[in-house]
């Protein structure tokens, strides 16, 4: 079992315990985190004099040498070791043998995988917020193609007024580019290095704090050393931030459940991302939206599981802090998995414009502009309300539609009915008729898209920073 500790100990950890105790299962994924910020570590100690140039040559070839024989198999990562700071450091050694036990000066395992969270964390945010950006991409092309598909807007899964499949498809867009910019807030405050606060207390040893940061990317180092080994605010944040994610894209499921149904029919999910029934010969089923689904509520639990570990710690470092791990590698999974295919899923979806169409109009949603309607012939807005109101169980007893009753059957009701209501209560000019800013009328949605697409341009990914 190999230990970075033991000289205190007079007898070998229990199997059941080391086993219990270790974290190398899944750890492991920082191996390049690791490796990447003991170079930072040791070129740091040769600048302040305490590795000579030699010994950090020697420490930084042997460490790249591990990383090369990690990714290309020849080396394999094993549970002879507790972590993945044992594994290096034991290879280490036996690589450059004394030398490369001065590689831990100055440090401690506290600080060690603080750095090595935050450096697998801050890259998985920079690949999340990729992979939401290509999302968005896919939205807002289907936003620039279907300006003019009339659909129903619900209320309460109601119909309520004739929308466009851009206009419903912008809101998922906002609710994405929201999620971006949390992902970019979390960045911004996470970055900051506690690489050389030590267990808990810093360290005797001058170290140039500020130089290992500029060499690992961080704005700056941690101010306070407690704070920097027990920190986990920012992996409650992104479990926070990811289970927004999850419930937007559950949301967007859901509506593609409903929308593929028999009863909708507004959409044919491509094969690809559909499956069948081992029983039922004609089902095509929304496995992938149901799944995404499904998967938030695992990510909502990472979320709920981090805060109970953390809520009883005392200051500094606890081995409890050892759970942040496995819970954060499956959330950032899940998530990262759920966007890619629903990014696929959404590239090849086949809309119905016609279904739509007629989806909204069959459900009275032109009724508040027949309203409108007789509002702008005088009539007050509440007595309109009343008479298009019975209008609508007229037609429902008729089992007609508004714009398919006569000019006479509307007088009836109402004189200040005339010829030009048909026009008033197409679906075209119901929608077209909203003009302002964030509605769905076409001038309006040219403007948001235009608005969008600039944004596109300019929030570049994070590796482009």
């Amino acid at each position: 079992m190999a230990q970075l500790w033991g000289g205190r100990f007079t007898k070998e950890t229990d199997r059941l315990v080391y086993n219990f105790n270790a974290s190398i299962g899944f750890d492991q994924k920082f191996y390049k985190e690791d490796i990447r910020g003991s170079i930072a570590h040791v070129t740091m100690l040769a600048k302040e004099g305490i590795l000579t140039g030699e010994e950090k040559d020697t420490i930084i070839k042997a460490l790249n040498e591990i990383l090369e024989d990690v990714e290309s198999g020849k080396l394999v990562i094993t549970d002879e070791y507790e972590d993945i700071h044992s594994f290096v450091e034991a290879n280490l050694i036996e690589r450059t043998k004394d030398i490369g036990k001065k590689l831990h000066t100055g440090r401690s395992r506290n600080d060690q995988v603080a750095l090595d969270m935050k450096l697998y964390v801050r890259e998985q945010i920079k690949e999340t917020d990729g992979l939401l950006k290509d999302l968005l991409e896919v939205i807002l092309a289907i936003m620039r193609e279907h300006k003019a598909t009339v659909m129903p807007g619900f209320t309460h899964l109601q119909k309520a007024q004739p929308v466009t499949l851009a206009h419903h498809m912008g809101a998922y867009f906002e609710m994405l580019k929201r999620d971006r910019s949390r992902l970019w807030d979390i960045y911004d405050r996470m970055n900051y290095c506690p690489l050389g606060s030590g267990a808990l207390a810093g360290t005797t040893y001058p170290l140039d704090r500020e130089y290992t940061a500029a060499l690992l990317d961080f704005y700056g180092p941690t101010l306070n050393s407690m704070d920097s080994v027990s920190d986990r605010d920012y992996i409650i944040e992104l479990l926070s931030a990811f289970s927004t994610i999850m419930m937007h894209l559950s949301r967007f499921s859901e509506e593609m459940i409903i929308w593929n149904s028999n009863e909708y029919q507004f959409i044919d999910i491509d094969d690809a991302y559909s499956t069948g029934s081992s029983i039922m010969p004609q089902k095509k089923n929304p496995d992938i939206a149901e799944l995404v689904r499904g998967k938030t509520g695992r990510v909502y639990g990472a979320l709920i599981a981090i805060l109970t570990t953390m809520k009883g710690l005392p200051l500094a470092y606890n081995k409890d802090m050892q759970e942040d791990k496995e819970l954060t590698f499956d959330a950032i999974d899940t998530v990262k998995g759920c966007i890619l295919l629903f990014t696929g899923m959404l590239s090849t979806l086949k809309f119905n414009k016609e279904a739509m169409r007629t989806s909204a109009q069959k459900g009275f949603t032109n009724a508040t502009d027949a309203a409108d309607y007789l509002v702008n012939k005088g009539v007050p807005f509440r007595d309109a309300h009343g008479i298009i109101g019975r209008l609508v169980l007229y037609c429902i007893e008729k089992k007609t539609a508004l714009e398919d009753l006569s000019l006479a059957e509307y007088k009836a009701i109402s004189p200040a009915f005339e010829e030009d209501i048909y026009e008033a209560i197409s679906m075209d000019a119901c929608v077209n008729k909203r003009l302002t800013t964030g509605a769905p009328g076409m001038e309006a949605m040219e403007t948001v898209i235009n608005i969008q697409e600039d944004y596109l341009k300019k929030s570049l990914h994070f590796r482009n920073k």
